[in-house]
């Protein structure tokens, strides 16, 4: 286990030093005179020892909009000239999200990224074939530091060019593959191509994130590629992957890091804390961050907390798999669900293939939604239908189509919703 005295000591020993780490943060975040600094001297906070960390649900919050108005850099903390990276996603409209990093909040996530691989069961004596896209994206970056932290050794892949994915694997036989899960798809569909078993690929271990997506999908990339099929979760604005991972042990919720990494659940509408194992957005504080510390950031990612004790030893609480996000939730006809729960009905079903797509038509003012998912037999459409009236009371209306019709990914994020406003179908056999 990498780090393995913090990821194991008591809640006891974990809350005396997350408090110590929140003081300081405030009090950081005061002398910078920002925007957070101000909210917290609005709200009566003079200095870090004004607070315990039971204050913390009532500490203000920071949301996406706050850093899109004060881009690109008006939530520093620190002088530009400690600024050594930066990295980010995108936003609504192509607005960029970005990140500022000093060198030490890069060796602080590489060792996080480093406890995930360890997570995962990677070592020192590891290969790491990491097909995260390099970039501004976080989660090439972040999992190659993460490797080198550790000492392992990394083929840094990018994404796309799954041919050359494939004959890499079947040459360097690492034991950890770190792509998106819907990529991990791609890369097993071309190694079956070229004939590699995959009881003997090589590969022990895969951290799939950057993406949601379902327990029902686990066992289909672990019969696909003969590995042991671990969730990763992280965003840029927190620090980019290494937040929360799976351990290979339990495969039961994610290890959030809460040493670095204070986290809350909260309803999404109101704001208040919700208990334990209720789903709820999740809000975090990044108490040892310099370049851009954000206290209580509502981060819009849906899940619960578990803080009961996990197989592996581990004694940092667990969040769920992320549900979805707050706005990407859909509505139809009253009935609120998110993809990732559509995606675990579908996976669930004999013959339907992993590859899927949800189609919101708003061409009328009643939206419905379709659901394209490809079947690798005779799957029914009707049968899928009543399972999803069943399961999540959702009216749907499946298509079953040949396999290939629904667009893969090779490159980024798998586009898992869209909606149909006008013209011709976003993809053929609807309507």
């Amino acid at each position: 286990m990498y780090d393995g005295q913090a990821q194991t000591m008591s809640r006891d020993e974990r809350t005396v030093l997350q408090e110590k780490r929140l003081r300081g943060l405030l009090d950081r975040l005061l002398a910078a005179d920002g925007v957070q600094g101000c909210r917290l001297r609005d709200a009566g906070i003079a200095a870090g020892d004004d607070v315990t960390l039971e204050d913390l649900p009532h500490l203000p919050t920071l949301t996406k909009p706050d850093l899109w108005e004060h881009y690109p850099w008006g939530l520093l903390s620190v002088p530009m000239r400690d600024v050594v990276a930066v990295h980010g996603s995108s936003g609504t409209g192509g607005r960029p999200t970005l990140v500022a990093y000093t060198r030490a909040d890069l060796e602080l996530w590489g060792r996080m990224c480093a406890r995930s691989l360890a997570c995962a069961g990677a070592t020192a004596d590891s290969i790491v074939h990491n097909a995260y896209g390099y970039g501004l994206f976080t989660g090439g970056q972040g999992v190659h530091q993460g490797a080198v932290a550790l000492g392992a050794t990394v083929v840094p892949m990018s994404g796309g060019m799954t041919a050359r994915q494939a004959r890499m694997i079947a040459d360097l036989r690492p034991d950890i593959l770190t792509c998106t899960p819907s990529y991990a798809i791609r890369i097993g569909e071309e190694l079956r191509k070229l004939g590699v078993d995959p009881a003997e690929n090589g590969l022990r271990a895969g951290i799939f994130g950057a993406e949601p997506w379902s327990d029902a999908l686990r066992p289909v990339l672990e019969e696909l590629l003969g590995l042991k099929a671990v969730d990763i979760y992280g965003l840029s604005e927190v620090i980019g992957p290494g937040v929360a991972t799976e351990c290979r042990e339990a495969q039961d919720g994610l290890h959030v890091n809460e040493d670095h990494f204070l986290v809350e659940v909260v309803d999404p509408l109101t704001g208040e804390p919700v208990p334990d194992g209720t789903p709820g957005e999740l809000v975090f504080t990044t108490p040892t961050k310099e370049a851009l510390p954000l206290l209580r950031y509502r981060c819009g990612d849906i899940a619960a907390l578990d803080r009961t004790a996990c197989a592996c030893g581990r004694t940092l609480a667990r969040i769920s798999k992320i549900l979805g996000r707050r706005d990407d939730m859909l509505v139809i006809r009253g009935v609120n669900v998110y993809p990732s729960e559509i995606e675990r009905v579908l996976l669930a079903t004999p013959d339907v293939a992993p590859d899927y797509l949800l189609v919101v038509d708003r061409r009328t003012p009643i939206p419905r939604l379709y659901v394209a998912c490809e079947a690798e037999g005779r799957a029914d459409a009707a049968g899928v239908e009543a399972r999803l009236r069943e399961v999540l009371g959702l009216r749907a209306e499946v298509r079953i189509l040949p396999p290939g019709s629904v667009p893969r990914t090779e490159v980024g994020k798998a586009v898992r919703c869209v909606t149909w406003e006008s013209g011709d179908p976003p993809v053929a056999g609807l309507g």
